[in-house]
Protein backbone atom coordinates (compact mmCIF):
# COMPACT_ATOMS: atom_id res chain seq x y z
CA UNK A 1 0.00 0.00 0.00
CA UNK A 2 1.14 3.63 -0.96
CA UNK A 3 -0.31 6.16 1.22
CA UNK A 4 0.31 9.52 0.02
CA UNK A 5 1.25 12.55 2.48
CA UNK A 6 2.70 15.74 0.52
CA UNK A 7 4.06 17.85 3.17
CA UNK A 8 5.77 20.82 1.91
CA UNK A 9 6.02 23.85 3.47
CA UNK A 10 4.30 26.80 4.98
CA UNK A 11 3.74 28.05 1.28
CA UNK A 12 2.05 24.96 -0.06
CA UNK A 13 0.06 22.55 1.19
CA UNK A 14 2.02 20.03 2.75
CA UNK A 15 3.28 22.28 5.84
CA UNK A 16 1.91 19.68 8.10
CA UNK A 17 5.56 18.16 7.35
CA UNK A 18 7.34 20.64 9.35
CA UNK A 19 6.32 18.15 12.48
CA UNK A 20 7.68 14.83 11.12
CA UNK A 21 10.74 15.38 13.33
CA UNK A 22 13.66 13.11 13.00
CA UNK A 23 15.53 12.21 16.23
CA UNK A 24 17.97 9.76 17.19
CA UNK A 25 16.15 6.52 17.99
CA UNK A 26 17.22 3.75 20.28
CA UNK A 27 17.48 0.36 18.42
CA UNK A 28 14.49 -1.84 19.74
CA UNK A 29 12.85 -4.87 18.73
CA UNK A 30 12.25 -5.12 14.51
CA UNK A 31 8.62 -6.00 13.50
CA UNK A 32 8.16 -7.41 10.46
CA UNK A 33 5.54 -5.21 8.02
CA UNK A 34 3.12 -7.13 6.15
CA UNK A 35 -0.14 -5.99 4.48
CA UNK A 36 -3.77 -7.36 4.20
CA UNK A 37 -3.44 -9.83 0.78
CA UNK A 38 -5.86 -7.34 -0.46
CA UNK A 39 -4.17 -4.43 -1.04
CA UNK A 40 -1.61 -4.79 -3.25
CA UNK A 41 -4.69 -5.45 -6.29
CA UNK A 42 -6.41 -2.13 -4.56
CA UNK A 43 -2.59 -0.11 -4.86
CA UNK A 44 -2.37 -1.30 -8.35
CA UNK A 45 -5.88 0.32 -9.26
CA UNK A 46 -4.92 3.62 -7.42
CA UNK A 47 -2.03 3.87 -9.42
CA UNK A 48 -3.18 2.30 -12.69
CA UNK A 49 -5.70 5.55 -11.96
CA UNK A 50 -8.90 3.31 -11.55
CA UNK A 51 -9.64 5.46 -8.73
CA UNK A 52 -13.35 4.62 -8.77
CA UNK A 53 -12.79 0.87 -9.16
CA UNK A 54 -9.90 1.20 -6.05
CA UNK A 55 -12.25 3.00 -3.78
CA UNK A 56 -14.96 0.24 -4.23
CA UNK A 57 -12.28 -2.53 -3.90
CA UNK A 58 -11.58 -0.31 -0.58
CA UNK A 59 -14.61 -0.42 0.52
CA UNK A 60 -15.18 -4.28 0.29
CA UNK A 61 -11.99 -4.42 2.58
CA UNK A 62 -13.65 -2.06 5.26
CA UNK A 63 -16.85 -4.46 5.20
CA UNK A 64 -14.95 -7.67 5.66
CA UNK A 65 -12.37 -6.16 7.88
CA UNK A 66 -14.11 -3.91 9.49
CA UNK A 67 -11.57 -3.41 12.62
CA UNK A 68 -9.02 -2.72 10.72
CA UNK A 69 -7.65 0.48 9.37
CA UNK A 70 -6.13 -0.58 6.15
CA UNK A 71 -9.44 -0.24 4.09
CA UNK A 72 -10.27 3.42 5.16
CA UNK A 73 -6.61 4.37 4.46
CA UNK A 74 -6.68 2.83 1.07
CA UNK A 75 -9.97 4.34 0.24
CA UNK A 76 -8.75 7.49 1.57
CA UNK A 77 -5.82 7.45 -0.83
CA UNK A 78 -8.09 6.89 -3.92
CA UNK A 79 -10.25 9.83 -2.96
CA UNK A 80 -6.88 12.29 -2.49
CA UNK A 81 -5.37 11.32 -6.13
CA UNK A 82 -9.03 12.92 -6.86
CA UNK A 83 -8.52 15.30 -5.07
CA UNK A 84 -4.63 16.24 -6.24
CA UNK A 85 -6.39 15.92 -9.50
CA UNK A 86 -9.08 18.54 -9.50
CA UNK A 87 -6.68 20.59 -7.58
CA UNK A 88 -3.35 21.01 -10.01
CA UNK A 89 -3.04 23.87 -12.25
CA UNK A 90 -0.21 24.30 -14.64
CA UNK A 91 2.42 27.12 -13.14
CA UNK A 92 5.75 27.95 -13.35
CA UNK A 93 6.02 24.98 -16.14
CA UNK A 94 4.41 22.12 -14.09
CA UNK A 95 1.27 20.64 -12.64
CA UNK A 96 0.75 20.55 -9.00
CA UNK A 97 -1.64 20.86 -6.61
CA UNK A 98 -0.85 24.02 -5.23
CA UNK A 99 -4.58 25.12 -2.93
CA UNK A 100 -8.42 24.55 -2.95
CA UNK A 101 -11.56 25.47 -0.96
CA UNK A 102 -13.28 23.54 0.78
CA UNK A 103 -15.34 21.09 -1.00
CA UNK A 104 -18.60 18.61 0.51
CA UNK A 105 -16.30 15.31 -0.41
CA UNK A 106 -13.70 16.49 2.09
CA UNK A 107 -16.17 15.26 4.62
CA UNK A 108 -16.24 11.80 3.55
CA UNK A 109 -12.30 12.10 3.33
CA UNK A 110 -11.69 13.01 6.86
CA UNK A 111 -14.30 10.79 8.44
CA UNK A 112 -12.17 8.14 6.62
CA UNK A 113 -9.09 9.55 8.02
CA UNK A 114 -10.43 9.77 11.70
CA UNK A 115 -11.98 6.39 11.56
CA UNK A 116 -8.43 4.84 10.64
CA UNK A 117 -6.96 6.53 13.32
CA UNK A 118 -9.17 5.45 15.70
CA UNK A 119 -9.21 1.90 14.66
CA UNK A 120 -5.09 2.20 14.75
CA UNK A 121 -5.25 3.79 18.19
CA UNK A 122 -7.63 1.43 19.31
CA UNK A 123 -5.58 -1.62 18.93
CA UNK A 124 -2.45 -0.08 19.75
CA UNK A 125 -3.85 0.25 23.50
CA UNK A 126 -4.57 -3.51 23.37
CA UNK A 127 -0.99 -4.46 21.86
CA UNK A 128 1.75 -1.89 20.71
CA UNK A 129 2.85 -3.16 16.98
CA UNK A 130 4.82 -1.04 13.98
CA UNK A 131 1.99 -1.88 11.88
CA UNK A 132 -0.34 0.20 13.66
CA UNK A 133 1.86 2.84 14.84
CA UNK A 134 2.54 2.92 11.20
CA UNK A 135 -1.06 2.81 9.89
CA UNK A 136 -2.07 5.88 13.00
CA UNK A 137 0.20 8.29 11.69
CA UNK A 138 -0.46 7.34 7.88
CA UNK A 139 -4.21 8.37 9.10
CA UNK A 140 -3.34 11.71 10.94
CA UNK A 141 -1.15 12.85 8.02
CA UNK A 142 -4.02 12.06 5.92
CA UNK A 143 -6.23 14.25 7.23
CA UNK A 144 -2.83 16.96 7.45
CA UNK A 145 -3.04 17.25 3.73
CA UNK A 146 -6.07 17.91 3.15
CA UNK A 147 -6.34 20.65 5.54
CA UNK A 148 -2.73 21.58 4.35
CA UNK A 149 -4.50 21.80 0.92
CA UNK A 150 -6.78 23.76 1.93
CA UNK A 151 -4.49 26.41 3.28
CA UNK A 152 -5.62 25.43 7.23
CA UNK A 153 -2.35 25.54 8.76
CA UNK A 154 -3.60 25.59 12.37
CA UNK A 155 -4.88 22.36 11.70
CA UNK A 156 -2.34 20.97 9.24
CA UNK A 157 0.18 21.31 11.80
CA UNK A 158 -2.02 19.96 14.78
CA UNK A 159 -2.29 16.31 12.54
CA UNK A 160 1.01 17.17 11.83
CA UNK A 161 2.09 16.78 15.40
CA UNK A 162 0.03 13.85 16.17
CA UNK A 163 1.36 12.12 12.56
CA UNK A 164 5.10 12.94 13.82
CA UNK A 165 4.76 10.74 16.97
CA UNK A 166 3.41 7.97 15.66
CA UNK A 167 6.20 7.55 12.62
CA UNK A 168 8.78 8.28 15.01
CA UNK A 169 7.22 5.13 17.85
CA UNK A 170 7.49 3.19 14.54
CA UNK A 171 10.80 3.73 14.18
CA UNK A 172 11.50 3.09 17.72
CA UNK A 173 10.11 -0.82 17.54
CA UNK A 174 11.74 -1.26 13.99
CA UNK A 175 14.61 1.72 13.19
CA UNK A 176 14.91 0.09 9.46
CA UNK A 177 11.51 0.46 8.76
CA UNK A 178 11.28 2.77 5.45
CA UNK A 179 7.84 3.44 5.22
CA UNK A 180 8.27 5.54 8.11
CA UNK A 181 11.13 7.08 6.29
CA UNK A 182 8.76 8.60 3.79
CA UNK A 183 7.21 11.13 5.91
CA UNK A 184 10.69 12.00 7.79
CA UNK A 185 12.48 12.23 4.74
CA UNK A 186 9.92 14.70 3.47
CA UNK A 187 9.79 16.78 6.08
CA UNK A 188 14.39 16.72 6.64
CA UNK A 189 13.58 18.05 2.36
CA UNK A 190 11.10 20.52 2.87
CA UNK A 191 12.65 22.29 6.25
CA UNK A 192 15.64 22.82 3.83
CA UNK A 193 13.01 24.71 1.70
CA UNK A 194 11.37 26.89 3.82
CA UNK A 195 11.53 30.57 3.54
CA UNK A 196 13.86 33.18 5.85
CA UNK A 197 10.13 34.06 7.58
CA UNK A 198 8.91 30.74 7.90
CA UNK A 199 12.26 29.59 9.12
CA UNK A 200 12.12 32.39 11.82
CA UNK A 201 8.98 30.88 12.43
CA UNK A 202 9.95 27.40 12.89
CA UNK A 203 12.60 28.81 15.21
CA UNK A 204 10.21 30.20 17.76
CA UNK A 205 8.11 26.85 17.40
CA UNK A 206 10.90 25.59 18.84
CA UNK A 207 11.45 22.71 15.50
CA UNK A 208 14.48 21.30 14.48
CA UNK A 209 16.22 21.99 11.33
CA UNK A 210 16.76 19.35 9.30
CA UNK A 211 18.55 19.00 5.17
CA UNK A 212 17.86 18.05 1.99
CA UNK A 213 20.76 15.36 1.75
CA UNK A 214 19.28 13.42 4.41
CA UNK A 215 15.35 14.16 3.55
CA UNK A 216 16.85 12.33 -0.28
CA UNK A 217 18.60 9.83 1.27
CA UNK A 218 15.37 8.81 3.65
CA UNK A 219 12.88 9.14 0.53
CA UNK A 220 15.69 6.88 -1.68
CA UNK A 221 15.10 4.42 1.87
CA UNK A 222 11.59 4.57 1.09
CA UNK A 223 11.93 4.00 -2.95
CA UNK A 224 14.17 0.94 -2.49
CA UNK A 225 12.48 -1.01 0.64
CA UNK A 226 9.23 0.43 1.59
CA UNK A 227 6.39 -1.68 1.67
CA UNK A 228 3.68 1.15 1.89
CA UNK A 229 5.26 3.79 0.27
CA UNK A 230 7.76 3.50 -2.86
CA UNK A 231 5.63 4.46 -5.76
CA UNK A 232 4.84 8.01 -3.77
CA UNK A 233 7.90 8.73 -2.30
CA UNK A 234 9.54 8.20 -5.71
CA UNK A 235 6.61 10.90 -7.17
CA UNK A 236 7.50 13.68 -4.54
CA UNK A 237 10.96 13.30 -4.73
CA UNK A 238 10.59 13.85 -8.56
CA UNK A 239 8.08 16.69 -7.52
CA UNK A 240 10.57 17.85 -5.56
CA UNK A 241 13.41 17.64 -7.22
CA UNK A 242 11.93 19.68 -10.13
CA UNK A 243 10.07 22.32 -8.25
CA UNK A 244 12.85 23.05 -5.62
CA UNK A 245 16.19 21.81 -6.49
CA UNK A 246 15.62 22.26 -11.05
CA UNK A 247 17.46 18.97 -11.38
CA UNK A 248 15.34 18.58 -13.93
CA UNK A 249 17.11 15.06 -15.39
CA UNK A 250 17.94 13.61 -11.76
CA UNK A 251 13.92 14.26 -11.38
CA UNK A 252 13.01 12.38 -15.32
CA UNK A 253 14.91 9.50 -13.97
CA UNK A 254 12.99 9.42 -10.57
CA UNK A 255 9.55 9.79 -12.07
CA UNK A 256 9.85 7.87 -15.86
CA UNK A 257 9.77 4.47 -13.67
CA UNK A 258 6.54 5.33 -12.19
CA UNK A 259 5.70 6.64 -16.09
CA UNK A 260 6.40 3.55 -17.56
CA UNK A 261 4.68 1.32 -14.75
CA UNK A 262 1.38 2.75 -14.41
CA UNK A 263 0.91 3.96 -18.25
CA UNK A 264 -2.59 5.22 -17.99
CA UNK A 265 -1.92 7.47 -14.81
CA UNK A 266 -2.38 10.72 -16.57
CA UNK A 267 -0.84 13.02 -13.54
CA UNK A 268 2.85 10.42 -13.96
CA UNK A 269 2.19 11.43 -17.82
CA UNK A 270 1.73 15.09 -17.51
CA UNK A 271 4.77 14.94 -14.31
CA UNK A 272 7.35 13.37 -16.95
CA UNK A 273 6.06 15.72 -19.73
CA UNK A 274 6.71 18.70 -17.99
CA UNK A 275 10.37 17.84 -17.30
CA UNK A 276 11.37 16.72 -21.00
CA UNK A 277 9.52 20.28 -21.62
CA UNK A 278 12.26 21.78 -18.92
CA UNK A 279 14.78 19.76 -20.26
CA UNK A 280 13.98 21.06 -23.92
CA UNK A 281 12.82 17.98 -25.17
CA UNK A 282 9.63 19.47 -27.21
CA UNK A 283 8.57 16.09 -29.06
CA UNK A 284 8.83 13.75 -26.24
CA UNK A 285 6.98 16.12 -24.06
CA UNK A 286 4.43 16.54 -26.37
CA UNK A 287 4.02 12.64 -26.50
CA UNK A 288 3.55 12.87 -22.74
CA UNK A 289 1.01 15.50 -22.50
CA UNK A 290 -1.15 13.90 -25.54
CA UNK A 291 -1.21 10.71 -23.34
CA UNK A 292 -2.38 12.74 -20.79
CA UNK A 293 -5.20 14.15 -22.56
CA UNK A 294 -6.11 10.93 -24.33
CA UNK A 295 -6.56 8.95 -21.41
CA UNK A 296 -10.04 8.51 -19.23
CA UNK A 297 -10.26 9.04 -15.62
CA UNK A 298 -13.77 7.46 -14.93
CA UNK A 299 -14.35 11.00 -13.45
CA UNK A 300 -15.33 13.95 -15.25
CA UNK A 301 -14.29 16.92 -13.71
CA UNK A 302 -10.67 14.94 -13.06
CA UNK A 303 -10.69 14.38 -16.64
CA UNK A 304 -11.66 18.07 -17.80
CA UNK A 305 -8.41 19.34 -15.93
CA UNK A 306 -6.11 16.60 -17.15
CA UNK A 307 -7.35 17.93 -20.56
CA UNK A 308 -6.70 21.57 -19.25
CA UNK A 309 -3.40 21.13 -17.78
CA UNK A 310 -1.82 19.30 -20.86
CA UNK A 311 -3.38 21.90 -23.36
CA UNK A 312 -1.62 24.41 -20.80
CA UNK A 313 1.43 23.09 -20.93
CA UNK A 314 1.54 22.31 -24.94
CA UNK A 315 0.76 26.16 -25.17
CA UNK A 316 3.27 27.29 -23.21
CA UNK A 317 5.72 25.22 -25.39
CA UNK A 318 4.00 26.34 -29.02
CA UNK A 319 3.12 22.73 -29.33
CA UNK A 320 -0.05 21.42 -31.51
CA UNK A 321 -2.38 20.45 -29.18
CA UNK A 322 -4.52 17.74 -30.81
CA UNK A 323 -4.92 14.82 -28.11
CA UNK A 324 -3.31 11.84 -29.84
CA UNK A 325 -5.66 8.89 -30.76
CA UNK A 326 -6.21 6.52 -27.53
Amino acid sequence: MEITAPLASFRNAPIACLFLLTFPLNQARASQLSLLPEAPAILEKIYSFDLEGAQEAAKQMQKERPDHPLGYLLESDALWWRFWCTAADFKYGMSDARRRSKLPADQHYLELATTASSLASTQLQRNESVEMQLYAGLADAAAARLYALRGENRNAARFGVRAREHFLRAKALDPSLADADFGLGLYNYYVDTLSAMAKILRFFMGIPGGSKQEGIRLLDHAIADGVLTPNIARFYLAMNLHRYDQQYERALNTISPLAEKYPTNPLFQLARGDLYAKLGRKQQALLCYRAAAALPAHDADCQARIQQLARAAMTALGLPQEPATP
